[in-house]
């Protein structure tokens, strides 16, 4: 198996500030008024979904319900949709990481692409059962833009946490 990425250098410690606030940037690009575009993907999700792999135990399955009650209420859906797409997909996420990143960055979209899926029907069946219509087979375009965007966002969420290249002769590591 190969290493998530191809870099040999050691990864610093994620500052918790730092999730809160990729957290809160996806919260106010999911509010951007897109219209009715297909391929937008719910960037609270795939944020959510990123942190859920790599730090398990700072986010979770709270940090899951709390986000998509905020969610529901910028939305302006049906209250507890998203808390009820994204606690289950915090869950497999968290349960799963360790498996998922012993693949390289194109296998782990593919193991995401079924949670995103699996969240996104959640949501259509909850907003469904509260008399919403169906929205078309192009609203799940945005599961495959989501899946596609997983291998840079990576690289963008992971970039403050790399190390400085130090070159020491004595410790080559």
């Amino acid at each position: 198996m190969q290493p998530t990425h191809t870099s040999n250098r050691i990864l610093l410690p994620v500052r918790p500030w730092f999730i809160v606030l990729t957290l809160a940037l996806a919260i106010f690009i999911n509010m951007i008024p897109f219209g009715r575009m297909p391929g937008i993907p719910d960037w609270v999700m795939l944020v959510l979904t990123f942190w859920c792999i790599h730090q398990p135990f700072k986010v979770g399955m709270g940090w899951a319900f709390f986000l998509g009650l905020i969610m529901d209420v910028v939305d302006g859906s049906v209250m507890g949709q998203h808390a009820l797409a994204y606690v289950p997909l915090a869950y497999v996420a968290g349960g799963l990481s360790r498996r998922i990143l012993w693949f390289p960055l194109m296998e782990q979209a593919l193991h995401v692409l079924p949670m995103l899926l699996g969240a996104q029907l959640i949501m259509l069946v909850a907003r469904m059962l509260a008399g919403g219509a169906f929205p078309g087979l192009a609203w799940f375009l945005s599961i495959v833009v989501g899946t596609i965007l997983w291998y840079p966002m990576t690289y963008l969420l992971l970039l403050p946490q790399y190390r400085p290249v130090e070159r020491d002769e004595n410790r080559p590591i």
